[in-house]
């Protein structure tokens, strides 16, 4: 991908943010992601009815990679099974961790795929991961 293209993708979830808002609505789990070596703090308001995620909102304070990495898993995210996401998730951290994985399930979450040559950097973009992948695996439960 060019480096021009990637800077803008994340550039624009950065600062047009989407599902960018605070959730009281008892249906939505939420779950807390934080970085604590910076300020990265994010909220995960998740709506999860019949097995399929339906909702995802986020709030609080991240760089720009937490925020445009937050904006971009929602995106993929809603409208996935439980299974989909998971797979997303665990595809997402591959490309981050350099192990195998599928450009084509990971849409413009591409656009880290070399984010893992700034170590403290894929932190930032697993950041929601971490917390999205703790409402899964406790609704599986």
């Amino acid at each position: 991908m060019d480096e021009n293209v990637r800077r803008e993708i994340i550039l624009d979830h950065y600062q047009n943010p989407k599902n960018k808002e605070t959730v009281e609505d008892a249906r939505y789990i939420k779950a807390n992601s934080n970085n604590e070596s910076c300020i990265d703090n994010i909220n995960l308001y998740i709506l999860i009815e019949e097995g399929i995620i339906k909702d995802i909102k986020f709030d609080g304070e991240a760089c720009a990679i937490s925020t445009s990495s937050t904006s971009i898993m929602i995106t993929n995210l809603i409208g996935k099974t439980i299974k989909e996401a998971q797979e997303y998730i665990d595809c997402f951290d591959a490309m981050i961790n350099e192990r195998e994985y599928s450009e084509e399930v990971l849409k413009e979450g591409i656009v880290y795929n070399t984010i893992y040559k700034q170590g403290n950097r894929k932190t930032c973009a697993l950041l929601p991961y971490k917390g999205i992948r703790k409402v899964l695996e406790e609704y599986e439960k």
